[in-house]
């Protein structure tokens, strides 16, 4: 069976996907950086004792690295799909 999305079919889909490319890079970059402060946060407030302040670090942490893992993996499974409905 040959079924196959045409992506040239739209007017300006090369745009549209630079513009995700952009998204994309610009959500990692902000999550890395949102993990290096979440992890300081975290380190500075264990050490001074302030056990609020370092669950929302820890929480900040966890979310960044969420956030990444989503944003990365989207893009891997996104491809995955593509070459299976290629090989279909």
């Amino acid at each position: 069976m040959g079924v196959f999305p045409d992506f040239d079919g739209l007017g300006g889909i090369g745009d549209l996907r630079a513009i995700v490319g952009a998204l994309l890079t610009f959500v990692l970059i902000v999550a890395v950086l949102m993990l290096i402060v979440s992890a300081i946060v975290w380190a500075i407030a264990t050490a001074h004792g302030n056990y609020a302040t370092a669950g929302k670090g820890r929480t900040g942490v966890l979310v960044s690295l969420g956030a990444a893992v989503l944003a990365g993996g989207g893009v891997a499974w996104m491809n995955w799909l593509l070459n299976l409905g290629q090989q279909l």
